[in-house]
């Protein structure tokens, strides 16, 4: 079984930041960090416990912020070289992140100074976030400025951080309502050389889809004439193509004329406990005169705590059929526990949906054993 995520932040990682902060500060008191912190950290879930070491940092430290960032800085020592984009360095380094955005937001320059060095550690889009919350108009203005960044770490905060609707994050409302001043952020970074940020672009436009479709839409629109950008509008557009938004379809080529015919939908099992898995099987025919696009979801609707049942999409496959063309598709969905879902027994079911058309289901009882 895999160690839990919360292990990121175990012994070892309090031992590791008390011997970075102290060789920092010498008067940095890391036996006291380490007592109080570890009497804490068995009881404690991944976020509490982040939050339980970046809440002794600010007892530890200098009262003064800036003193005290420039500890936590020259702690975390010279950044590792860039690399490709793959790799977003150490989860270690968040609970200094999160100290910075709990004892910072008064001091914004002080902090905003500290995310662009140190988020060549770990990307701290997580925790930049509350001073945008504070002054948005003032910190995407330093954002922009990211953008042209030599380091695709730095540039990559620059979308990423600014996220209105960041997975795990703090939903940034005044984005959500109006995502206009992100624009110019998005349009500086679509073509960046590393893909890491062009999906961060794609990411932030998925976001703004959720509230302005029709937006995005118009954005993404413009941003076809060049045809490099196919990925990335591609991955932009995935939740509006999942609710079968028309302008969305056209983006993707779809002729939404096109006729569909679910000729067959099997499950190979119709009892499942949790953990297992689920077979599906179907059979998706071109019933139209002319070569038509299909984009091939599925969703489960899965049982809730008050019994209602919630879909959830899942990406299958998207393909071309020509005219009176069959194709036959087979899957094994995971119904394993995630940190993200959590999976109550009962009666459960699922459909098939294509270029955002429903076009059968079918039920399935999920068991606790």
């Amino acid at each position: 079984m895999a160690e839990p995520l919360k292990e990121m932040f175990n012994k070892a990682a309090v031992d590791w930041l008390a011997g970075r902060l102290g060789s920092a500060w010498p008067d940095f008191p890391a036996a006291k960090f380490k007592r109080a912190i570890l009497a804490d950290l068995p009881a404690l879930e991944l976020i509490a416990r982040v939050d339980r070491i970046a809440l002794e940092m600010q007892a530890t430290l200098p009262a003064d912020f800036r003193k005290a960032v420039r500890i936590v800085t020259k702690a975390l020592g010279a950044p590792p070289p860039a690399g490709d984009g793959t790799d977003f360095g150490s989860f270690r380094v968040l609970p200094c992140h999160r100290f910075v955005a709990q004892a910072g937001l008064d001091h914004t320059d002080h902090a905003l100074a500290y995310f662009k060095d140190t988020t060549r550690h770990f990307s701290g889009e997580f925790d930049i976030r509350p001073f945008l919350v504070r002054d948005q108009a003032r910190v995407l203005g330093v954002m922009r400025d990211w953008a042209d960044d030599k380091d695709w770490r730095v540039r990559r905060l620059a979308s990423e951080g600014a996220r209105p609707r960041l997975p795990w994050g703090l939903r940034l409302q005044a984005l959500v309502a109006d995502p206009a001043p992100l624009l110019p952020i998005l349009e500086a970074l679509r073509d960046d050389p590393i893909e890491a940020v062009r999906r961060s672009v794609a990411n932030s436009l998925n976001d703004i889809a959720k509230d302005h479709p029709d937006l995005a839409v118009e954005i993404l629109g413009a941003w076809r004439s060049d045809s490099s950008r196919a990925p990335l509008i591609r991955h932009a557009l995935r939740h509006l193509v999942k609710q079968g938004h028309g302008g969305a379809l056209h983006l993707m080529g779809v002729d939404q004329a096109a006729k569909f015919q679910l000729r067959d939908l099997a499950l190979g099992k119709t009892r499942i406990a949790i953990g297992g898995s689920l077979p599906i099987d179907l059979a998706l025919r071109n019933a139209g005169k002319r070569a038509a696009m299909a984009i091939i979801d599925y969703a489960v609707h899965h049982l809730g705590a008050r019994g209602e049942l919630r879909p959830k999409v899942f990406k299958w496959k998207q393909v071309e059929l020509a005219p009176g063309e069959t194709i036959a598709l087979s899957r094994k969905h995971s119904l394993k526990p995630v940190t993200t879902r959590r999976y109550y027994p009962g009666a459960h079911k699922l459909d098939i949906r294509v270029n955002g058309r429903i076009l059968g289901e079918a039920d399935f009882i999920l068991t606790a054993k």
